[in-house]
């Protein structure tokens, strides 16, 4: 027989056993991962916020998701159009590196601006690794990664997505309200087992689809401004039934979201009420009713400004991430998303993944994180008023932005003079010299050509 002291022995060695394989098994099928969201708006500008000072309209989820997480003032996206400015999401890399330079549109639109006629599915993807690592993945709203005149582009389930249900693509197209609907569903379905799901919303990219109910909340408003603000106010209410169901289901507190926007807002475009150049979702009220705001910043979308590039940034995990936090310091950009989402689901990037942004999971979660990292950008696309700059750098405090022949050349030091007003080329000629060397050599290492393995047949025929 055990004596009394063995017998405490053994029940503790099978306690501490018990334990280990418990956290084993928790480990292996990825139950204490968190799951992941990634709500990225369309045309959102810095200042389509109640919470940023916006007194035209009201986003009381999205400024309570705010509340509850922490808001990040230096975020960019790395490019001021939505194909490339979503290919660094899902690469980790700059959109130029894959030849995606301007919006997936046309074949004779893809061969002027020199890219492919679809992103490359083979380039690394965040999907893919999340999902090789037992998460399940999903995708709803707008896509844009090829377009839906492009008939023989791959779907997203070559691109690491389990699920999705989106347009811009080619195939069915889900409506705007259905990619909501779609996403609480996934959801509710998947609440058991780590997921990652983008919810790529419409808003506010035309065409506009007011709702009669926002509309009558905002007949104070004029014509422009009340059409805006219902596009506005029906996606914030839709942003707060996701994250309602979250709290639902029971897995608010293990799921990071994040909120963010492509690029900045479209600017005011011609006095034309019933179309627009962009009939994407169907035909909608066009670019007249497009009267976003960047929140003071210079530029808007297509321009290198940033009222192009730096967007709304709000991350909510609780008890992880600082609640009611505004970091106004902390320099991070859009490739920053794929190493930091891995990092948060513990999950080691692939040996031979060459990222452009860096692990910014310490930032997050409220830690001083310096930047190790420069922040490029190239724009290929319209080159008038603001759109004018080419080359774009950022390398701590320092922004710079140029001609290709740098014939013009732009430095504004940020966060001090966040509506780049004080040109600072003149004055400090040696970081102009030191920023343009840095812009002109990573040029050089982009890519000549498009993957001609991304062309659609009709192009080759």
């Amino acid at each position: 027989m055990m004596t009394t002291s063995k017998v405490k022995i053994f029940y503790l060695f099978v306690v501490v056993v018990l334990a280990t394989l418990s956290k084993s098994t928790s480990a292996a099928d990825g139950s204490d991962r968190p799951n992941i969201i990634m709500i990225f708006a369309d045309d959102w500008g810095w200042g389509d916020l109640s919470c940023h000072g916006n007194t035209m309209y009201q986003t009381p989820n999205l400024d309570q998701l705010a509340s509850q997480g922490t808001e990040f003032h230096q975020f960019t996206v790395n490019n001021p159009v939505c194909s490339p400015s979503r290919t660094a999401v899902m690469t980790g890399q700059f959109p130029a590196r894959h030849s995606v330079h301007q919006h997936f549109a046309t074949i004779e639109h893809h061969v002027r601006s020199g890219m492919p006629d679809w992103l490359n599915p083979s380039a690394p993807m965040l999907p893919r690794i999340l999902k090789k690592s037992g998460y399940v993945t999903a995708h709803y709203g707008k896509w844009h990664l090829t377009n839906r005149k492009i008939a023989d582009a791959p779907l997203p389930s070559k691109y690491g997505y389990d699920e999705y249900g989106a347009f811009n693509l080619p195939g069915p197209q889900v409506t705007v309200d259905e990619a909501y609907d779609k996403t609480i569903d996934f959801i509710r379905r998947h609440k058991d087992k780590p997921f990652f799901m983008n919810l790529w919303i419409h808003e506010t990219h035309t065409p506009h689809y007011p709702k009669k109910k926002w509309l009558e909340k905002f007949k104070h408003l004029d014509e422009q401004q009340q059409t805006y603000a219902a596009v506005v106010g029906y996606a914030d209410e839709r942003i707060g039934d996701v994250l309602k169901t979250l709290e639902e289901c029971g897995i608010e507190e293990n799921t990071l979201v994040v909120f963010s926007s492509d690029n900045g807002p479209e600017k005011t475009g011609p006095a034309t009420r019933t179309t627009t150049e962009d009939d994407s979702t169907g035909p909608g009220l066009g670019t007249w009713f497009s009267v976003g705001t960047t929140g003071g910043l210079k530029g808007r979308k297509r321009s290198l400004f940033e009222g192009g590039v730096r967007v709304p940034f709000i991350v909510r995990w609780p008890g992880k991430v600082p609640a009611g936090k505004v970091d106004g310091t902390t320099v991070i950009t859009a490739v920053d998303l794929l190493p930091t989402f891995c990092a948060a689901a513990e999950i080691e990037l692939p040996d031979d993944y060459q990222s452009d942004g860096q692990n910014m999971l310490a930032a997050f979660q409220g830690e001083p994180t310096q930047r190790s990292q420069p922040i490029f950008w190239e724009w290929r696309g319209s080159r008038g008023g603001p759109n004018w700059p080419r080359l774009g750098v950022r390398d701590s405090h320092w922004k710079l932005l140029m001609t290709n022949d740098q014939k013009r050349i732009e430095l504004y030091r940020h966060p001090q003079d966040r509506s780049e007003t004080n040109n600072l080329a003149e004055k400090h000629p040696d970081i102009v010299k030191k920023l343009s060397k840095m812009a002109l050599i990573w040029q050089k290492t982009l890519p000549s050509d498009p993957p001609v393995d991304c062309f659609s047949d009709a192009r080759t025929e």
